[in-house]
């Protein structure tokens, strides 16, 4: 197993390859389902101790660095074949220009990339799971089995007559699922966020959808706190919405985190003054947050004795509506032109 041998070939390979068809079938090669990567992640459950955990940490390094080159392959082999075909191509420089109509993007699309970008330089990447889940990663494996109270606010849009191995198949009432799902195949240190679109059965509102977008992220390590959690949350806002952004955390309870805090933002619609944003108490939730639950540490086979973490989940919509001081969630997504040309 020399991750040494496979760093150089790979690297080599990739370096090499002369189109984009033969570029994706060396990552399948080498991380793919069956890949030689893939294959040593998945054997790490043979190993133990530090072994295990000196191997992991290198082969993730592998997989992080050959997606990094991956990328910066597939572009030069992009832009390589876009001058090839501008070379190819007759042009009569003569003929008058179209005049382009430019768009622009989405609002909700606009904030993914900043908050993406900020969580980035604080170290964090991205991780993405399916809309459609099943009920195991849903809500078994986040510490709310069957007869928990707390099902019955997600009980949400089933997919009828559907189900894999895990159980019966639900449109996603949170992103938490891809934090499971990612700890089950990656070894801590972990820090990423997951955004994507989730679905909840809920009377809509000003700051209400059945809809919406959400960004949840964890952090998992030997040493982790909540000190941590709020410094990165504060972080967080101060970039997103400006340094005088004033945060605060509220005991709460969620299933899969013990402690659990709320976190709310003073409001920037009205400054704190109450408005219909805010339901006139001048700080609006952002979302929850706390320490992960030790059950759901151990749904996902890590041993809480030895890693701590935090998770949190707050809203991308909500993130829109505080960064360009939009009233009602529901202009997001009416499709009027007038409302979206502002942005």
């Amino acid at each position: 197993m020399d991750l040494n041998d496979i760093r150089k070939r790979a690297e080599n390979e990739l370096r090499s390859v002369q189109n984009q068809q033969d570029l994706r079938i060396i990552l399948q090669k080498y991380l793919g389902k069956n890949g030689e990567i893939t294959k040593i992640l998945h054997s790490l459950k043979d190993l133990k101790g530090e072994e295990k955990k000196q191997m992991g940490q290198t082969a993730n390094d592998l997989k992080n660095d050959l997606m990094k080159l991956f990328y910066q392959q597939e572009h030069k082999l992009a832009d390589k074949e876009l001058e090839e075909i501008e070379n190819k191509t007759d042009i009569d420089i003569t003929i008058p220009a179209k005049q382009a109509k430019l768009g622009h993007l989405h609002p909700i699309t606009q904030i993914r990339s900043k908050v993406i970008e900020i969580f980035a330089n604080l170290g964090f990447e991205i991780a993405e799971g399916p809309e459609a889940e099943n009920e195991w990663y849903n809500f078994d494996a986040l510490h709310i089995p069957k007869d928990h109270p707390a099902r019955d606010m997600w009980d949400t849009f089933w997919i009828k007559d559907l189900k894999d191995s895990k159980g019966r198949l639900l449109l996603r009432t949170h992103t938490s699922p891809v934090q499971a799902r990612f700890m089950e195949k990656n070894l801590p240190p972990i820090k990423i966020i997951a955004p994507g679109r989730i679905f909840r059965y809920e009377a809509t509102d000003p700051s209400h959808e059945i809809n919406f977008y959400q960004l949840e992220g964890l952090m998992i390590d030997e040493n982790i706190t909540l000190a941590d959690l709020k410094g990165v949350i504060e972080k967080f806002f101060q970039a997103l919405l400006g340094g005088d952004t004033e945060i605060r955390l509220r005991p709460s309870f969620f299933p899969f985190t013990e402690p659990s805090v709320e976190i709310d933002i003073k409001c920037a619609i009205c400054k704190g003054k109450g408005c219909s944003v805010c339901s006139q108490r001048g700080w609006i939730e952002m979302g929850g947050a706390g320490m992960v639950h030790p059950e759901v540490l151990k749904a996902v086979k890590l041993n809480p004795k030895q890693w701590q973490g935090f998770a949190f989940g707050m809203g991308l919509d909500r993130l829109t509506m505080m960064k360009y001081k939009i009233n009602d969630i529901r202009l997001l997504y009416q499709g009027d032109i007038r409302f979206l040309e502002q942005f």
